[in-house]
């Protein structure tokens, strides 16, 4: 059989834009899951699941010598915003994508999260201008012009700049038209995927994985699960695990498009028939090599904020999770590189247990808090903003995925016609926790750190070498955990807690080259003025301990302590 070349092109775009007509129009064979099959969706006349259909055309020059067959997946990706977790999903599979625009329209609220998937999953774009033929005859060309430019403006700061566009009418006369309507430049938009198609990287050596968005069963052979292979290949006779189902199948057949196959491989859509199950208990998931997949609990990551969404990234903040094919609750906690690590190059796909790494109450950018109180504290000039930042998330419920991949969050609960990005950030999964009580064995692993600052007052001179303080506790503190700690007073003394002192937080501090007479003489006069004042009446100390208040000798204590050391141990470097 002639070498067929599968490239899988995404149909993403806002609700209504034309998107299943597009596919109707480009493609030749459906798939089991393709056009609207669900009976809610038909109802509804939106697309509410990823559907499939395919487009054969002779393989074009740049992909080769020889006879051949290049293969168009079409993936209609549903808009309706509330379905953006079943997008994120299908942009995972995604070679090329096309972004259907309504003419009429121009870019709408869900075309922009499209347009957001499209740059974290995928490598190239087609920009489709559809339902030309609502534009009246005479005024058509300048209005497709017009839109043309407004779109490459939008386009000029993505990785998707100077992308093809093109102007089609997918169903003219809309969705009650007769089926005789010709579409319009549909043949010309054929041409140009041709042109920009392109032999993905495919790599068969790992583990198979494939993502079924449909499931049914076929009396007497099995049950059948369609979908893509998103790693490795799978062979007749192969065993493939359900994770879900925590089973394992063989594989008795295969078909691609309605003819059998012996064997398939990454970017494959393919249809798998196993031994029978119930196909209701895995309408969509995951199938792969036994064990290869993990089920996790809570995850590092490495991540980035996407720069559509408004408002910080907050630690403690719930979003919603996308991981592989599942979206679940998660809580995030960010922390960043030790500040003198801010620059280090980058580690891809790795996380080092080893470092020491600085919590942060938020993602750091540009527009974030501390960012915001540097500029006001008067510190001028740029930002330092680490290369690199992480995030430790910990799910609600355990989510099951592979090893390495990728992760989206995003606030899917922000009212729906809120004209406002939901995606908040995308990153790569680096390590799951696989074990229920991570927080107890695995945590304690991860060496972020926060700073801690203490101030308060020196009360009395004891003698040459040691003073005794007050304000840095509570009255309740167990001093005897900071003994040993070292401290510095605002004259320049370095010195050392030595114990507590009376009931009431007050301590005393040891300084071990001595106090300077001038630091001497400050305190001495400062409590000689209170002795005195004692002795009078009350407004006199008032006055006193005011002149007292504008001289105090501070005493600062820095240390770090780790956010999951079971101790809480204090560390001064």
């Amino acid at each position: 059989a002639p070498r067929v070349l599968n490239v899988n092109v995404g149909v993403l775009g806002h609700i209504d834009s034309g998107k299943t007509a597009l596919a109707r129009a480009l493609s030749t064979t459906g798939s089991t899951a393709a056009f609207d099959r669900a009976p809610q969706s038909r109802a509804r006349g939106i697309t509410l699941d990823l559907g499939f259909s395919c487009l054969r055309t002779a393989l074009p020059p740049q992909l080769g010598p020889g006879p051949g067959e290049l293969q168009f997946t079409l993936v209609d990706c549903p808009g309706h915003a509330s379905l953006i977790r079943t997008i994120i999903g299908g942009a995972q599979i995604i070679d090329l994508m096309m972004l259907v625009i309504d003419v009429t329209k121009g870019m709408q609220t869900q075309s922009a999260e499209c347009l957001v998937i499209g740059q974290i999953a995928c490598q190239k774009m087609v920009v489709v201008l559809n339902k030309i033929d609502l534009l009246p005859e005479e005024k058509r060309q300048s209005a497709i012009e017009k839109m043309t430019k407004k779109m490459q403006k939008t386009l000029e700061n993505t990785k998707f700049c100077g992308c093809p566009i093109v102007a089609v009418a997918a169903k003219p006369g809309g969705p009650e038209a007769p089926e005789s309507e010709n579409p319009l430049g549909v043949s010309e938009l054929i041409e140009v995927l041709k042109s920009q198609a392109y032999l993905p990287s495919r790599d068969l050596s790992g583990n198979f994985l494939m993502a079924v968005d449909h499931c049914f069963s076929i009396k007497g052979q099995g049950t059948v699960m369609t979908g893509t292979i998103l790693s490795g290949s799978v062979s007749l006779g192969d065993n493939v695990e359900i994770p879900a189902l925590k089973v394992t199948k063989k594989v008795k057949s295969m078909q691609m498009f309605h003819t059998p196959v012996t064997y398939a491989m990454q970017g494959d859509r393919v249809g798998v028939c196993v031994t029978q199950f119930d196909p209701k208990l895995l309408e969509r998931g995951l199938i792969c090599t036994p064990e290869s997949l993990h089920t996790i609990h809570a995850a590092i990551i490495s991540l980035k904020k996407i720069q559509y969404f408004r408002g910080a990234l907050q630690t403690k903040a719930k979003f919603h999770i996308t991981v592989g094919h599942e979206t679940v609750m998660g809580r995030v906690m960010f922390f960043s590189p030790a500040p003198a690590d801010f620059n280090e190059e980058i580690q891809e796909n790795v996380f080092d247990f080893e470092k020491d790494y600085l919590y942060q109450e938020e993602y750091l950018s540009k527009d974030s808090k501390t960012s915001e109180e540097n500029k006001e504290n008067g510190q001028s000039g740029e930002v330092q903003l680490p290369r690199q930042q992480w995030a430790l998330l910990e799910f609600e419920k355990p989510v099951t995925c592979p090893k390495l991949c990728l992760v989206i969050g995003s606030k899917l609960d922000t009212d729906i016609h809120a004209n406002t990005c939901r995606l908040a950030f995308h990153g790569v999964l680096l390590q799951g926790m696989e074990d229920k009580n991570y927080t107890e064995t695995f945590l304690p692993k991860l060496k972020v750190y926060k700073l801690k600052h203490k101030e308060g007052q020196v009360e009395r001179v004891m003698d040459d070498y040691s003073v005794i303080g007050r304000s840095l506790f509570k009255k309740e503190t167990n001093i005897q955990i900071f003994v040993g700690l070292k401290v510095k007073l605002s004259t320049g003394e370095d010195g050392v807690i030595d114990g507590g002192f009376g009931q009431s937080g007050k301590f005393k501090i040891r300084i071990p080259d001595g106090l300077k007479p001038e630091t001497k003489m400050l305190l001495t006069a400062a409590s000689k003025k209170k002795s005195k004042g004692g002795k009078g009446d009350a407004n006199k100390e008032d006055e006193s301990s005011k002149n007292d208040a504008a001289q105090p000798v501070t005493i600062t204590l820095l240390f770090k302590r780790y956010v999951f050391d079971t101790q809480k141990k204090m560390i001064q470097s």
